[in-house]
């Protein structure tokens, strides 16, 4: 078995652990009568994945949206990203990781060390109060603008060739990726900040997209577990991101090589999304629309 194969199998089975997670902590909050997304809910978790899917990221625009049209209390937007975005990210990088040639060990280091910085980021945001989860919020914002101008302006760097790094920028990247993981939990995704790294250091910039994405949803499944056991979420707007999400993502499916890990993944997840939305389907039937 390749080490990408290996890859894949634990992408799959982090995103079946957040899913059972996901599903029981719906099933205990449908209770309540908080788990039905609204339309904008659902909305947004159709629009933010699909331009997640071409690398513009979704937390950023997330983040903004729910703020603007005061959807999401500002101290549930963390949590409420990492786990409504960690099914459709999962999605992408199965497509990515199996498409794009780039050094294995490298890029299971890489993901690795994001894995353990969202970890412990995770534990961290779930317990801050409101103003300082606010104050996080609004530098990922001015983050996210900074890179958006320096997208526009054409300054961002072109990149090289090589599919992995030298020894020297390899241990420099595991520095940062560390540093994106324990971010992501703030709203700062990581997409642009790799780009930038990857494309730095010498790397081709297609190779970035397996090692950000698969970062991005190992963190994600690590750090979505911790917030869900904490509670500090918004269940309806959460629900609404991962229903939506995960189908908006699977149109890129198409645009890949057909590869069979792939497929076998994507069934799963798939198959774990139906009693979700079986279980929506059902509080829809049953709720007062609010």
């Amino acid at each position: 078995m390749t080490l990408v194969a290996i890859l894949l199998g634990a992408l799959v089975a982090g995103g079946c652990l957040l899913a059972i997670r996901w599903r029981s902590a719906v099933r205990a909050a449908s209770q309540t009568g908080t788990t039905r997304p609204t339309v904008p809910q659902l909305l947004i978790g159709f629009g933010t994945n699909f331009f997640d899917t071409l690398g513009i990221g979704s937390f950023a625009t997330t983040t903004a949206l729910f703020r603007l049209f005061g959807l999401v209390p500002d101290e549930l937007i963390p949590g409420t990203l990492m786990v409504g975005h960690t099914l459709p990210v999962v999605t992408q990088a199965l497509f990515f990781i199996s498409a794009v040639r780039v050094d294995p060990w490298q890029l299971t280091m890489l993901i690795a060390t994001c894995v353990a910085g969202a970890w412990i980021g995770a534990g961290v945001v779930a317990s801050l109060p409101r103003r300082a989860v606010q104050l996080g919020m609004g530098s990922a914002l001015s983050v996210a603008a900074a890179f958006m101008l320096i997208g526009l302006a054409g300054w961002l760097p072109a990149g090289g060739t090589a599919a992995g790094l030298t020894p020297q920028a390899f241990a420099f990247a595991l520095a940062l990726n560390f540093l994106f993981g324990m971010l992501l939990n703030l709203g700062i995704g990581n997409y642009a900040p790799s780009l930038v790294l990857f494309s730095l250091l010498g790397m081709d910039p297609r190779a970035a997209f397996p090692i950000m994405m698969g970062s991005g949803a190992f963190a994600a499944a690590a750090a979505g577990v911790r917030f869900i056991r904490a509670g500090r979420l918004h269940w309806r707007a959460a629900v609404g991101l991962t229903l939506r999400g995960e189908k908006v993502c699977v149109v890129a499916e198409g645009a890949l090589p057909e590869d069979a890990r792939v497929a076998r993944a994507l069934a799963t997840l798939r198959e774990l999304g139906q009693p979700l939305d079986a279980r929506m389907e059902e509080a829809q039937r049953v709720e007062v629309w609010t």
